[in-house]
């Protein structure tokens, strides 16, 4: 129920609506940034990636999941929120080997298993849109140690926004497929507050990269951060 009151599930309806979920070809890249075929790619999650573990946390239509298991062999699993995304991604690439999708919150799914990954990541996913404080220490439970969290997140000073001064989320909106906009809680931190929540689950920061999209404007759009945990 929470998943189809959510924006996300309304997001995904009008995606499913406005394109046929069928098979798609392999993305050649991995995508971190807003921006196609900018900044790094999969070698962020680690200089070896064949038949490792990894784990996305709102792997949405599966892209980067599909990237990954096809380029390196790895053995991957996407979770999300929203059962219409996890069948769009099904549909797009169930066909592939070493790969799995589910639908399910990320903070559930990591509560529940009992496997240990390699890599953690998220795409503008789960990370910044669930409570640092609750989601952090369950991925490092679910992380080999000495290995890589990286992920993603809008910038928190994109188009002319300040970072939040607390731990508490800041109103944002999804913006959907049509156009219209639907309010959402997101964790807006800097570098140095996603450093200190980090610290505090057991990770230690790597780097912290920005990146900027001109199509959208000046200020920089999307925030890397790489994590490694001791």
């Amino acid at each position: 129920m929470l998943a189809q009151t959510s924006p996300w599930y309304v997001h995904a309806l009008q995606r499913t609506t406005a394109s046929p979920a069928e098979p798609l070809s392999v993305p050649a890249r991995m995508e971190w940034t807003t921006r196609p075929g900018s900044g790094p790619g999969a070698e962020i999650l680690g200089s070896d990636l064949r038949r490792k573990r990894l784990l996305e946390l709102g792997c949405g239509p599966g892209h980067n999941a599909a990237h990954l298991a096809t380029r390196y062999g790895a053995h991957v699993t996407g979770v999300d929120l929203v059962g219409l995304q996890v069948r769009r991604a099904r549909s797009h690439y169930g066909r592939l080997n070493n790969l799995t999708f589910v639908a399910g919150h990320a903070l559930h799914y990591l509560q529940a298993s009992d496997e240990h990954f390699d890599a953690i990541y998220s795409v503008f996913g789960a990370i910044g849109l669930v409570a640092p404080e609750l989601l952090l220490p369950d991925i490092a439970q679910r992380l080999k140690p000495g290995r890589t969290l990286a992920f993603s997140v809008p910038h928190p000073r994109r188009a002319g926004l300040r970072p939040t001064v607390d731990d508490r989320p800041r109103r944002d909106y999804v913006t959907l497929p049509d156009r219209t906009r639907l309010p959402i809680a997101r964790w807006d931190f800097d570098a140095d507050r996603w450093a200190r929540h980090l610290s505090q689950a057991g990770f230690w920061l790597i780097s912290a990269q920005e990146f900027h999209d001109p199509r959208i404007g000046h200020w920089p759009t999307t925030l890397l951060i790489r994590a490694r945990k001791l």
